[in-house]
């Protein structure tokens, strides 16, 4: 059979865009290449299930080997499958358009129960060969009775040749006389590193062949002289006739040559190669089969991670749509793990990409794990599938799996649980602001760490702080920086919850509006009225007035020292008599300023945020004798000197605790305080 001829090809400049289109990710056609090799094994084995094929060995071993030829520049996929003849050469092959795979499942879709498990097609993808190839060969011997081995090369992708094959055993050989372009991949460990990446999860054994031209120099050993002397003790020797002595010399002998045939059949064994890919992966075992320590051992060696996942969730989806997987929940070493999640996307055990966005719901983008969709295409269109059904309920269901985990872990152990909520904490935050409906399945399991130490949700805060501030959650953004306003809180048996890793900011505002009626605020937005020495009875006129010019009075002392002309000032009597001030910032003016940080290089947004003047209040407790000294001493020329010093420091220690003082702040405060300690030490002398 000789047969020349033209690819039947309706693009023009078929190669050049296959070339274009894969060109970020040329190692892609060895997945083409090696998944179509598995193909032709499974299609085999289905053939022999459905009795089609009952002249193949039940026990037969199936493989596919890539074969390295570096000194001669070529490549080979060979496998065992279920080969082709010319006719099929001439369909799937030249006639472009076909997918050998959907034929096939539509001609055996009876028989096949509908179980779709062709990870390849056939056709377009095989032509992935020639971003690497200058000439492509295919030799093959179809799995029928009598068939004719067939060849088939092409040196530039469109004119090719047939002739008799020379295959003797079934199966196919694809041979990639490789071009400069590809050499790289003739080398065993970059050859590797593409195979892990794609094929490290199909279901047919994969082997790495290298071959070299030079000869290699076996010296066989000489053969170890054997001692035919016969070790026998004296007292033995003394006890045991002749007979006894030679039978006793034939039976050591006989054990350690079965010893020896044993440890030699034991390296044998040793020494066979192991497949590089593992073709039952832990995904498609049912998760009862799965032992914790297995889901372990997965999780270490697929993500390269030392340290053990959480938890895990194991799904296994048949129906309405196929989806099988494992999420794992990762111990974060740092905030910035959070954002370094890993989830791996395959089509009946062939990857296909790592975190795509339009498969997985977004938020599942910072865990890790993999997820196998059989009916998901291997060359995904992200525009096709931002409107796909199938896609959205994939992603409902893998959402309710995830909360209804959740749930299961808080109810089952909650101190279990709360040991592991500050890993996972900002992941089910981040969620539920992404999916709403995340949040409405998990909000009963939502913890608030608190400055006491505890974890509680929003009800059990609410709950236990509603005598005290009713319907309002506090919190703080930096517990050592705002550690004076923890430190009266929990002087009056308040607490605040603990919300500080960048996701929370926008969490404060989602926190409001899934809960109408309450407020949360930072534990520096407001006076609760606990913090406060309470008046006993009604205030009478004159103290009202009083303690209206007090107010007056400092705010023009400190407007007039610190030069700031829109500075609210307010004296009020606190609890803590130790605490000299305290700067309020309202949440509304905080939320604006944060938007100024994130938003303030946007063009459109500078001239509203140069409208915006920070909305803070110095309150200035008349509990504490450093005010009360302000309070006597302002107006009195013979105190101004140390009226301004004291006003200073007094605004900037209620500044350290609201925020991070600038370089020229700082360096003053620090003059400053020099300056207060030497006066100290004169008034010691």
């Amino acid at each position: 059979m000789n047969e020349k001829g033209n690819l039947s090809i309706n693009s023009e400049n078929f190669l050049p865009i296959i070339k274009k289109w894969l060109y970020t990710d040329k190692d892609i056609f060895i997945r083409e290449l090696v998944s179509n090799a598995c193909d032709a094994v499974t299609k085999l084995k289905k053939l022999m299930i459905m009795g089609e094929a009952d002249h193949i060995p039940a026990d037969e071993s199936f493989s596919v080997h890539v074969v390295l030829n570096k000194d001669e520049k070529i490549m080979q996929i060979v496998d065992n499958g279920i080969g082709m003849t010319d006719e099929e050469i001439k369909k799937y092959i030249n006639q472009i358009a076909f997918s050998g795979a959907t034929d096939f499942l539509s001609k055996y879709e009876e028989k096949a129960d509908g179980d779709n498990e062709i990870i390849g097609h056939f056709g377009l993808g095989f032509y992935s060969a020639f971003m690497v190839a200058d000439k492509v060969e295919i030799d093959t011997l179809s799995y029928l009775p009598d068939a004719a081995a067939a060849k088939w090369s092409c040196a530039d992708g469109i004119d090719y040749e047939m002739a008799d094959g020379t295959r003797t055993e079934r199966g196919t050989t694809i041979t990639l006389h490789v071009s400069e372009d590809g050499e790289e991949f003739l080398d065993e460990s970059k050859m590797y590193e593409a195979l892990q990446k794609y094929c490290a999860f199909m279901p047919v054994p994969i082997f790495i062949d290298v071959i070299t031209n030079d000869e290699e120099k076996v010296e066989k050993a000489e053969p170890e002289k054997k001692d035919n002397t016969i070790h026998i003790s004296q007292e033995e020797a003394a006890t045991l006739t002749k007979d006894e002595i030679l039978a006793k010399a034939n039976k050591d002998k006989a054990e350690e040559t079965e010893s020896a045939e044993g440890s030699e059949k034991e390296e044998e064994k040793e020494e066979e190669p192991k497949p590089l890919n593992d073709p039952s992966p832990l995904w498609l075992k049912q998760p009862k089969d799965c032992t914790d320590e297995e889901y372990k051992a997965f999780y270490h060696k697929v993500f390269f991670d030392l340290n053990d996942p959480l938890f895990w969730i194991h799904l296994n989806m048949d129906y309405p749509f196929r989806l099988k997987g494992i999420l794992y929940f990762p111990k974060l070493v740092e905030q910035m793990d959070v954002v370094e999640g890993q989830i791996k996307l395959y089509s009946n055990q062939v990857y296909i990409a790592d975190n795509i966005k339009e498969v997985v719901p977004e938020f599942l983008l910072l865990l890790k794990g993999v997820l196998d969709c059989p009916d998901m295409p291997l060359n995904v269109s992200r525009s096709a599938l931002q409107n796909d059904g199938y896609v959205e309920k994939m992603n409902s269901y893998i959402t309710k799996k995830v909360a209804d985990k959740l749930n299961q872990l808080f109810k089952a152990d909650r101190t279990a649980y709360e040991g592991f909520w500050d890993d996972i904490g900002m992941f089910f935050k981040y969620g539920c602001m992404r999916e709403e409906k995340l949040y409405d399945k998990i909000k009963d399991a939502l913890l608030l760490k608190t400055t006491d130490g505890v974890y509680e949700t929003v009800a059990e805060y609410l709950e236990k702080n509603k005598e005290k501030h009713e319907n309002k959650i506090f919190f703080v953004t930096d517990e050592a920086q705002q550690a004076q306003y923890i430190r009266m809180f929990k002087e009056q048996g308040l607490e605040a919850a603990i919300l500080t890793s960048p996701v929370d900011k926008p969490f404060v505002s989602f926190l409001e509006y899934k809960n109408p009626g309450v407020k949360v605020q930072r534990i520096d937005a407001d006076i609760t009225d606990t913090l406060q020495e309470k008046t006993e009875g009604e205030e009478s006129e004159a103290k009202k007035q009083a303690d209206a010019f007090a107010n007056t009075q400092m705010e023009n002392l400190f407007r007039g020292v610190l030069g700031n002309e829109n500075l609210k000032v307010k004296a009020e009597n606190l609890k803590a008599q130790n605490v000299s001030a305290m700067i309020l910032l309202s949440e509304e003016s905080r939320r604006m300023m944060e938007m100024m940080e994130a938003y303030g290089d946007n063009e459109m947004y500078k001239a509203m945020f140069a409208q915006v003047k920070p909305d803070e209040t110095l309150v200035l407790n008349k509990s504490n004798k450093l005010v009360q000294f302000l309070m006597d001493a302002a107006g009195k020329e013979d105190k101004k000197e140390d009226c301004d010093m004291i006003c200073h420091q007094v605004y900037d220690l209620a500044l350290m605790s609201h925020r991070t003082l600038t370089s020229e702040e700082m360096t003053a405060f620090i003059d400053r305080s020099n300056q207060i300690l030497e006066k100290l030490a004169e008034l010691e002398k």
